[in-house]
């Protein structure tokens, strides 16, 4: 039977995750990877996404990530996010009215010389990626 492993989400703010997990799949630049026991060491940049985590009860744990990076080691995965959230701590009506503003800087006919609109783009697939996650009926 394969070892657990220590996974760890971090950002500037606070330690999200700190816990023992059977897997860990996270959402990386150039595709999903997943992390068992004894993996071989490497680094990777996340993209904006879901971390997706087996708990030592065999139960599935989510984590919102807007991007950041992932250091997997033979018994450990650190991830150094930009922003995180679990499941629980997402505040969906927030989500929600993140999601209005984005679409109305990005529709704007008046002031689309003044919008940024990467960061509305931005701001919008990670509402988007928040609601998904939290309206998701998986255990947080």
């Amino acid at each position: 039977m394969a070892e657990n492993i220590l996974l760890e989400v971090v950002t500037p703010e606070q330690s999200v995750v700190k816990e023992e997990a059977q897997i860990v799949m996270a959402p990386g630049i150039l595709g999903e990877f997943g992390v068992l026991d004894g993996h071989t060491p490497f680094m990777t940049t996340l993209k904006l996404g879901t971390i997706k985590y087996t708990d030592v009860n065999g139960d599935e744990r989510c984590v919102f990530v807007s991007g950041g990076f992932a250091e997997a080691l033979p018994g450990k995965v650190t991830v150094l996010a930009e922003s995180a959230e679990r499941r629980c701590d997402i505040d969906l009506e927030r989500a929600e009215e993140a999601i209005e503003r984005a679409q109305k800087r990005l529709s704007d006919e008046q002031r689309k010389e003044e919008v940024d609109f990467t960061r509305a783009k931005a701001a919008l697939e990670r509402a988007i990626e928040r609601i998904k996650l939290s309206g998701s009926s998986s255990a947080q």
